[in-house]
């Protein structure tokens, strides 16, 4: 009784010391809410396809606008004039994020075309497209000892870029693939549901960018939940109609294995390019972590729009869910290793 009593005892004490060690990776409430969102829409799907007595969908969809509403409020146009400086940092960062991740992703379509794991290959393909993240590329840059002005700037810039070329490249090849691709439509919406709160919310920050600032942890819970909203509909879409049914785990374990590939292989790059430039560390450090991530926001966000095929927004959200975490995971790994790094070197240790 009193071996037993111990090992309870032990347990319960691992708890705290497993929570912080996850916090430290990255493995916040968020990653462990976003799994729970897929089980909870495994076993009752028609939760999120049911429209009576409530459209959990249409809840979502009236979320997302006042996501990048909030986002436009906190965007202090101070802070992107400080970064506007660095025109080559900008450059690596957004050809990384536009340009290189596609390319990367592009010739592999032939290998998928034609099976069950085209639409892996065609979520992927989402994924490179998109934009980088804002808050986490931040945090990471801040934690590693970056040029922080350069961040903002790049991640903020990076989210209104993406407005219009993540539907340029899904266009060019869902219009190649099915030829029923609306790009006019597609841009028209997003810029009535993105980009016009985003130009609301920076006219407004003069207002309210102090209101917003002041409350920006409970602005980053409501766009989490909604995110997680998002996800839950799109995945009980998907299993309502059975769309897992040809995907094996080796399948899953797979793609995550690709993922982490795809973010060293990104991250590698970018940090052979800062350095072929002569960039300083500051902004070698700020090209690495601003060019190697992609925005879930923008992934969920873009989705709705650019996959009106509701049954199918389950799968293709896969990858970046799971580039989502691993980026978190590897980069707060790095970020903080970088820290440390540099402060052996100030001391001379």
């Amino acid at each position: 009784m009193k071996k037993e009593r111990q090992a309870t005892e032990g347990l319960v004490g691992l708890i705290p010391r497993a929570g912080a060690l996850a916090a430290r990776a990255g493995l916040d409430w968020f990653l462990l809410a976003l799994i729970g969102m897929i089980l909870l829409a495994w076993l009752f799907p028609e939760l999120g396809v049911d429209r009576e007595p409530l459209s959990l969908g249409d809840v979502a969809n009236y979320g997302v606008s006042l996501i990048f509403f909030f986002y436009g409020l906190r965007l202090s146009p101070g802070k992107l004039k400080a970064g506007l400086s660095s025109w080559r940092l900008h450059l690596v960062v957004q050809l990384s994020t536009f340009v290189l991740f596609p390319l990367l992703i592009l010739p592999l379509r032939s290998f998928f075309e034609g099976g069950e794991q085209e639409l892996l290959w065609l979520g992927t393909f989402y994924l490179a497209a998109l934009p980088s993240t804002v808050s986490s590329s931040v945090v990471m840059v801040s934690i590693a000892g970056g040029n922080i002005p350069a961040a903002i700037f790049n991640a903020s810039i990076s989210s209104l870029i993406g407005i219009f070329v993540t539907p340029l490249w899904m266009g060019l090849f869902l219009t190649s693939s099915s030829g029923a691709f609306d790009l006019g439509s597609v841009m028209g919406k997003l810029v009535l549901q993105v980009l016009l709160p985003v130009v609301l919310g920076i006219v407004l920050h003069r207002y309210w960018g102090v209101f917003a600032e002041r409350n920006k942890k409970k602005l980053r819970i409501f766009d989490q939940v909604i995110i997680l909203l998002i996800v839950f509909t799109s995945f009980c879409e998907s299993f309502a109609r059975d769309m897992f049914s040809g995907y094996s785990l080796l399948d899953l374990t797979a793609l995550g294995a690709a993922m982490v590939g795809l973010f060293f292989l990104v991250y590698g790059i970018t940090s052979a390019i800062s350095r072929l430039l002569g960039f300083n560390r500051e902004d070698r450090i700020t090209a690495i972590f601003c060019g190697s991530k992609k925005s879930l926001v923008h992934g969920t966000v873009m989705s709705k729009v650019l996959f009106p095929d509701a049954n199918i927004v389950g799968i293709i959200l896969l990858p970046i869910m799971l580039y989502h975490a691993l980026q978190l995971l590897a980069s707060s790994v790095i970020a903080q290793a970088t820290a440390r790094k540099a402060g052996w070197e100030a001391t001379g240790e």
